[in-house]
């Protein structure tokens, strides 16, 4: 399969029955499959009329109870941002699916990172977070896509999967493991019909006095939640590392190559990698710079976003460089492997 198709089938395999969306490459194989996969399984799929009527159909589904889901490129998930903020708001469970392209502007359709702020920090209007998973193989796109929607319900929040172009379209062998729903909590907030019980409401408006504030308090504890249950990631090779490359997504694999070849040379170096990028490893990073003289360079295909975050972690107790190729420019293994030689 190719990385978009995974993702499509691993969101029907884990009960996706409604998907609106509008089409933008790299991703147009998300809908494409999608377009016929739910015919197959009784689901519902539409080809809005944009991007902003496509996250306002997925509010109105998820509002009803179904696990729905959409997905875009960069200037498509732009257009979703206020959807986003009032899913949140109205502690709806989404899955979004940005397979992120260059940027700013209409910019390219190759692969980029620079939806990285976008994705992390909100987006939209309003102090609200989502969910940000960064898979960088196809398994993880299956795996992680499934897992998406279990924590959107679990936590009522939207939830992303942070892909890009080149893992989007790229083929490669994978396991589709089985789906196995998780005991989740009861949807007493669906809007379903009043028969036999009191009419709910779903709303992100907030007029009251102290009503806001109170309901951004409850907001801000899930995400406090979030923190302490759902980091994920990976460290390699750094228990000796004096230079700990930090990267996600499609720059993980490509560092996680040049860091290999380097260990065959005998070069202490080692690898990290956030897979949720909110909740942030800031625990993990935090403690690997506790330790030695040991500096950190943060890779990605943009041009310093992540960075800040890895900074943030390390409260300045180590040095932390940056290396990165924006617009959608692909850094290769071996332009790597010569920067970090440098550096060593």
């Amino acid at each position: 399969m190719k990385g978009n198709e995974a993702i499509a089938e691993a969101a029907v395999q884990a009960g996706c029955r409604f998907y609106a969306g509008y089409p933008i490459t790299p991703q147009n194989e998300i809908p494409e499959y999608l377009s016929w996969r739910m015919e197959e399984t009784g689901g519902v799929f539409i080809q809005a009329e944009s991007e902003i009527a496509a996250i306002s159909m997925v509010y109105g589904a998820s509002a009803c109870g179904a696990r729905a889901m959409t997905s875009s490129s960069s200037p498509g998930i732009s257009l979703k941002q206020e959807g986003l903020s009032f899913l949140a708001g109205a502690e709806l469970p989404a899955v979004v699916v940005n397979i992120q392209r260059g940027g700013p502007g209409l910019g390219n359709i190759s692969a980029s990172q620079a939806d990285y702020f976008q994705a992390v920090k909100g987006g939209g209007h309003g102090d609200y977070r989502l969910l940000v998973y960064a898979p960088y193989n196809l398994q993880e796109l299956w795996d992680l896509t499934m897992r998406a929607f279990d924590k959107a319900e679990e936590y009522r929040n939207p939830a992303m999967i942070l892909a890009d172009g080149v893992i989007g379209q790229m083929m490669e062998p994978f396991v589709p493991t089985p789906y196995v729903k998780p005991a989740l909590p009861e949807k007493d907030w669906v809007l379903d019909g009043c028969a036999g019980r009191e009419p709910r409401v779903v709303k992100s408006l907030y007029v009251g006095e102290g009503e806001l504030e109170a309901k951004n308090c409850t907001l801000q504890t899930k995400y406090q939640l979030m923190r302490d249950r759902e980091v994920l990631s990976q460290a390699y090779e750094t228990e000796d590392a004096e230079l700990i490359i930090v990267a996600f997504g499609i720059a993980a694999r490509i560092a996680m190559t040049a860091v290999s070849r380097l260990r065959r040379q005998g070069r202490r170096v080692g690898f990290f990698r956030p897979v949720t990028l909110f909740p942030f490893p800031e625990k993990e990073l935090r403690e690997l710079s506790l330790s030695g003289n040991r500096r950190f360079m943060v890779v990605e295909l943009n041009a310093g976003q992540m960075v800040e975050d890895v900074k943030l972690s390390v409260l300045g107790r180590a040095e932390v460089l940056f290396y990165g190729r924006p617009g959608g420019a692909v850094i290769t293994p071996g332009e790597l492997q010569d920067r970090l030689l440098e550096i060593l």
